[in-house]
């Protein structure tokens, strides 16, 4: 199988960087940011997507926040996070038995595969797909779907996990089945309102569905591509 994993909020726990991040951008930009608690809600979508909240609809103060984000997390924010306990259990188990992983996220590219490598667990990822930092589009769908072609999968043989609707929305959107963790940043009612196939509260319940999903799946129907 093709098993597509979200980075924030499934693998590892960010919100001490993302949200000192945020507030570095507020105080650069003479706002107040809102509590710690509501901006917990903010992690998973992308930056453009957030901050007209904060700074205005103005393109240019909307990248002008952004920027200032990008500056406090490429210095110190990057670092700023834990991987959730068992997450290393359940990656080294799904490479053990053949799956191909790969990272699906909003967050830049670069930053991720930073991150990425420094991981217990980075080196069973073979591909990190997120967008380059200067895009203005970002969409979980479109992603999934360049992961399946470069590596060969249909629906049947992907699966997606993740902890807000847009990792499963982006899934649904190709029929792959997705699995939604209760440890991250998104609830059980927007999980389940998204679509979501299975819902899960630890990371044993996760490595319990990717193993039944694996015995039922069909074999692959299309060949992998050269990575």
């Amino acid at each position: 199988m093709l098993l597509l994993f979200d980075l924030d909020g499934t693998l590892i726990d960010s919100a001490p960087g993302i949200i000192a991040c945020i507030e570095h951008a507020c105080t650069a930009m003479g706002v107040e940011a809102p509590p710690r608690e509501t901006l917990r809600g903010w992690i998973g979508p992308p930056l453009g997507e957030t901050f007209p909240d904060l700074v205005g609809s103005d393109p240019a103060r909307v990248e002008t926040a952004i920027a200032h984000y990008r500056e406090r997390f490429d210095r110190v924010g990057w670092r700023e996070h834990r991987v959730y306990a068992g997450m290393d259990a359940v990656i080294a188990a799904q490479h053990a038995a053949g799956h191909a992983l790969a990272i699906v996220t909003t967050k830049v590219r670069a930053q991720a595969e930073r991150i990425v490598g420094t991981l217990p667990f980075g080196a069973a990822f073979t591909r990190v797909y997120g967008p380059a930092a200067d895009a203005r589009h970002c969409a979980k769908a479109e992603m999934i779907a360049q992961a399946m072609a470069d590596f060969g999968h249909s629906a049947e043989t992907t699966r997606m996990v993740g902890d807000r609707h847009y990792d499963i929305a982006g899934a649904r959107a190709h029929g792959v089945a997705c699995c939604g963790v209760l440890w991250g940043y998104g609830s059980a009612g927007e999980l389940e309102a998204a679509g979501a196939t299975r819902l899960v509260a630890d990371p044993a319940a996760l490595a319990a569905w990717l193993g039944a999903c694996a015995a039922s799946a069909p074999a692959r129907s299309a060949r992998a591509a050269n990575l």
